[in-house]
């Protein structure tokens, strides 16, 4: 029997608004979520807020985040590497601007399909704490946070809404674009220290920002993006969503670094001319181009797309993923990239390595981006696993020291001319985030002999921070590596040649005569150089206020529970404190080696962003910043971790 036409079209309309509403559940962020919701308030309006602010105006606040949201094909939920949805714009927006691409792109990658997996547990079951232990941690933890509070207080009161305060005359400095990069860097640290006035003082100040508007032409695309872009969704996620402008930041961040990528290989120019480009100049990808720079955007562009549902900034980092992941096993030391390569030719030819300076962070982002993707991704878990076996094998050392201590640096490597590869025994600051990195590899990846490497890599800074009468290591030095599998035992006679062989190729013509023997020109580059024994050449005697070394400690206590790292962790500040404490602030200082070194007048965004942050972070219960539920990007900021379990799919792995 046929059924009325009426009664047809009623059952049509409703299966059409049936699968419409399936439609929109699937690719349109949940309402339920603060990213889709129109933002009637940049703060909260249950919240006091400092001073006499008047909060703006529904109408004066960005209504939407959500650009791009059309339907597109679910991906395969078997494979390794996410798929394409069909998407062509070419067109964005950000602030006044209207940016029309030269080369837009017509397929965005899309997170895998499925719910995401579960990955092992990081961080240590910690035993309840003994009541002196209590006393000593909260009395540690309150000295860091006065620390913090008289550099903050000092930017405030002398640098506000500048990019850094200067520490000793209390100016200040523009160096990352002078949109307040101290102030942006420091929203997460104001909230974790318990500074809630502060932070919504702070969050007020933020909105005044232009990110359209600049003095500097040139501006670095990585700082933009690790300290910006990064500041903005720490905050954001820290806070679960209570601070909607902060989001609304992160999306103006977000959307002119995407300009950056508009070249025609869609690699991005990382020192770029934006000011050129935006008004319609020709960019490309640079031929000389540090792997840190262009490799190191993945936590903060993929957190990005997670959060506003845009897969456009995904897709933007995913294809740089791409091109070292087809490199890695093409490169002079296969599974190491070069410092430098060529992104407008993708190619890469130089034959210096390093896990260190201007590569160190491509490397921490790998586990870290398989973190935060879920663990859905095998790509970033390969891609590490083929890094860490070259770099134990061509880059980490175990330096000749007067005890034999059982250490390892983070060095480097060249290959020559003959493609012989050799070590390069120089340490730096910046390395020493490899013993933290390779714990949590170790964890994450089920290498539990690992874990000892990462302790060595972890002791191997604390060594050095020890051996200098600051109490603090240099920025970068030389030692003496040991054969590999050797018993590395010293030998003052090897030590010292390798000190005069280095003094030697660094005399100038005029210098050449004037030490009578090798003798004198050892004890007179021990005395000016303060050489320690152990030490073969101190190449930059600074520090820099950075964090890498406590960061690895924090890390490596979290992962273990080893409490011998607390009262390293102490002694690490209260020498770091007096050293560089100012009226104003900290500063860095000139020379590790000397025991009352001279200040320099500058306190880069950092030294609040993360190593007083690190500093604090140790001596809190373990659970504040969970290694379990957030992943730090290189700058220290908390980026919320996909819970795996339950039934429902997140929104971004449809």
């Amino acid at each position: 029997m046929l059924l009325p036409r009426r009664r047809v079209t009623l059952l049509t309309l409703l299966a059409f608004a049936a699968l419409v509403t399936l439609w929109y559940l699937d690719y349109i962020p949940e309402l339920s979520s603060s990213a889709a919701i129109p933002w009637s308030n940049a703060l909260p309006t249950n919240k006091a807020t400092p001073g006499n602010t008047t909060l703006p105006s529904p109408t004066n606040v960005s209504s939407t985040i959500i650009s791009d949201t059309r339907p597109s094909p679910l991906p395969k939920p078997n494979s390794d590497k996410p798929t394409k949805s069909r998407f062509s714009s070419g067109q964005h927006t950000f602030g006044s601007r209207v940016f029309q691409e030269k080369y837009p792109v017509k397929d965005y990658a899309k997170f895998n399909h499925g719910l995401p997996l579960p990955l092992s547990r990081l961080q240590h079951i910690f035993e309840d704490e003994k009541p002196e232990e209590k006393v000593r941690r909260l009395d540690r933890l309150e000295a860091v946070k006065a620390s913090f509070e008289h550099a903050w207080q000092g930017y405030k009161n002398h640098a506000w809404k500048k990019d850094e305060l200067s520490p000793i005359d209390g100016g200040a400095a523009d160096s990352f674009g002078g949109w307040g990069a101290t102030l942006v860097d420091s929203l997460d640290t104001l909230w974790i220290m318990g500074m809630k006035d502060e932070f919504e003082e702070a969050v007020i100040a933020v909105m005044d920002i232009d990110f359209n508007a600049s003095n500097q032409e040139l501006i670095s695309v990585f700082e933009t993006t690790i300290r910006y872009l990064g500041g903005f969704l720490g905050a954001y996620d820290l806070t679960e969503g209570e601070y909607p402008v902060l989001l609304e930041k992160a999306l103006e961040v977000g959307e002119l670094l995407y300009c950056a990528f508009d070249t025609p290989n869609r690699m991005p120019a990382t020192r770029w001319k934006w000011k050129e480009a935006l008004e319609g100049g020709n960019q490309d990808a640079g031929e000389a181009t540090l792997i840190a720079d262009i490799g190191s955007l993945s936590l903060e562009f993929t957190r990005l797309s997670q959060i506003t549902g845009d897969m456009k900034f995904f897709d933007a980092i995913q294809r740089i993923v791409d091109v070292f992941e087809e490199s890695q096993s093409q490169t002079k030391i296969p599974g190491l990239w070069p410092v430098v390569m060529n992104a407008r030719n993708i190619t890469f030819e130089d034959s210096r390595f390093t896990l260190g300076a201007m590569a160190d962070s491509l490397y921490e982002y790998l586990p870290k981006e398989h973190m935060l993707l879920g663990g859905r991704s095998e790509q970033m878990e390969k891609m590490y696993e083929d890094a860490i076996t070259a770099a134990m094998n061509h880059v980490f050392f175990q330096p000749m020291t007067p005890d034999s201590r059982d250490i390892l640096i983070s060095g480097g490597a060249f290959v020559d001319k003959d493609f012989n590869t050799h070590i390069d025994p120089v340490g730096q600051h910046l390395g020493c985030y490899a013993g933290g990195m390779v714990g949590i590899g170790a964890k994450l990846f089920n290498h539990e002999e690992h874990m000892n490497m990462a302790r060595k890599l972890v002791d191997g800074c604390i060594w050095a921070y020890d051996q200098m009468p600051t109490g603090i290591m240099p920025e970068v030095f030389r030692m003496v590596a040991c054969e590999m599998n050797s018993d590395c035992n010293w030998d003052a006679g090897k030590w010292k040649k390798a000190v005069i062989e280095s003094a030697k190729s660094h005399l100038k013509d005029d210098e050449q005569n004037k030490f009578p023997s090798d003798e004198a020109l050892f004890n007179h580059t021990i005395a000016t150089k303060h050489l320690k024994p152990g030490f073969v050449d101190i190449w930059d005697p600074r520090y820099l206020l950075r964090p890498e070394a406590i960061e690895s400690v924090f890390i490596h206590y979290r992962l273990t529970g080893e409490t011998d790292l607390l009262d390293t962790a102490w002694r690490m500040f209260e020498n770091i404190e007096k050293q560089t404490k100012t009226e104003y602030g900290n500063a860095m200082i000139d020379d590790v080696t000397v025991r009352n070194p001279k200040k320099q007048n500058k306190m880069e965004s950092f030294w609040l962003a993360e190593t007083l942050k690190y500093f604090y972070l140790i001596f809190s219960k373990p659970d504040v910043i969970s290694l379990d539920n957030y992943v730090l990007n290189t700058e220290a900021h908390p980026l919320k971790r996909p819970k795996a379990g339950g039934d429902e799919i997140p929104r971004y792995y449809r």
